[in-house]
């Protein structure tokens, strides 16, 4: 189904809140959108499961335009996707060098950039006989492009094809290119940070990010102050409802995002609200310093390190937040954060 300008424009002032876009975003946004002035979407897949790319296109919504996947192909200009656009082959290509030429392009990268065998481990397309592999494409494109986005946390980190040993040589779009990004984690990404901020990123308005180059609208919120469930008693078996999962594997206290409000699938459910851990995907070092995750282990404050023993076999759960209100990675009376070591390093 073909969806306007004016359905675009619709969705985004009826989800502005959502979204995080003010009056003046959705004003500059209406004129960009009036006059069609908004840069095309390139969108390539490095080292990626395509994740983000089916949970952009599942974005539920009750009104019309109903999927994010119709506002990108009908209303945003999405140049390239291998996954969402209609051409196929040498007309796809095309079209992506004609943005690129055009100079006026936004890229999006989904997933880490393998660098061994010279890039060899991913080609995206084949471009005058040759095959282009995501690492030449992506550090051709990247310094002409008007914005970068890494989707996911593959792309902005790492990630999962990144995590030890990195057989691939997988680095982020970032590490690779030199070039500043815009950090869209998660393992996946939520729609809704990806439409909002290429929402603002057409509208020309600019994206405050933080320290992990990650837009604010989206990544100031830590998942265990924010938790309905912070103050509970800690579970002592998955399947518990309502009770803390810290002693369980939860990395909240080390992991930022919205979700606990935002939710998932249209705001029906989130990881913890499903009775499953915060894995810490959206952060640097996911998944390795997040690992395992349905243990403790890996969910420590600062100043541990992992070790066999859970939270619970030093500290009861009205120490570390647990059980209380208490604070983010809270350490007990008389101790002081220190990375790389572990509570077995004092005590016994």
């Amino acid at each position: 189904m073909k969806v306007s300008r004016r359905d675009f424009l619709k969705y985004c002032m009826g989800s502005a809140a959502a979204l995080g876009l003010e009056c003046s975003v959705l004003g500059a946004l209406e004129k960009a959108l009036a006059t069609g002035a908004g840069p095309q979407i390139i969108w390539i897949a490095a080292s990626n499961c395509t994740g983000c790319t089916v949970s952009l296109a599942n974005r539920i919504s009750t009104e019309q335009p109903a999927g994010a996947a119709e506002l990108l192909i009908n209303t945003i200009n999405l140049a390239y996707h291998p996954n969402l656009m209609g051409a196929a082959g040498s007309l796809a290509v095309q079209n992506a060098i004609n943005a690129e030429n055009s100079q006026y392009f936004v890229l999006a990268v989904e997933g880490g950039v393998p660098t061994a065998f010279g890039g060899r481990c991913c080609y995206v397309w084949r471009e005058n006989g040759q095959d282009k592999t995501a690492m030449e494409v992506v550090e051709r494109l990247a310094p002409k492009a008007k914005a970068v986005l890494s989707i996911g946390t593959c792309a902005s980190f790492g990630g999962i094809p990144g995590a030890s040993p990195n057989p691939t040589g997988i680095r982020s779009v970032q590490d690779l290119t030199g070039v500043s990004t815009i950090n869209i984690p998660g393992c996946p990404s939520h729609p809704d940070w990806i439409v909002g901020t290429i929402a603002k990123l057409l509208a020309g308005s600019a994206v405050d990010l933080d320290s992990s180059g990650r837009p604010t609208d989206y990544f100031t919120s830590n998942i265990h102050s924010t938790c309905p469930r912070n103050g509970q008693q800690w579970a002592s078996s998955f399947g518990q409802e309502g009770l803390c999962l810290r002693d369980k594997g939860c990395k909240g206290p080390n992991t930022w995002g919205d979700c606990t409000s935002r939710k998932w699938n249209g705001g029906a459910n989130w990881c913890v609200g499903a009775n499953a851990p915060c894995i810490g995907c959206t952060e640097k070092g996911f998944p390795d310093q997040f690992s395992p995750f349905y243990s403790s282990v890996g969910a420590l404050p600062l100043g541990h390190r992992a070790t066999s023993q859970s939270c619970s076999s030093c500290h009861d759960s009205s120490e570390l937040g647990g059980g209380s209100s208490g604070g983010i990675q809270q350490l007990p009376p008389g101790h002081i954060p220190i990375n790389g070591q572990s509570c077995s390093t004092c005590h016994d």
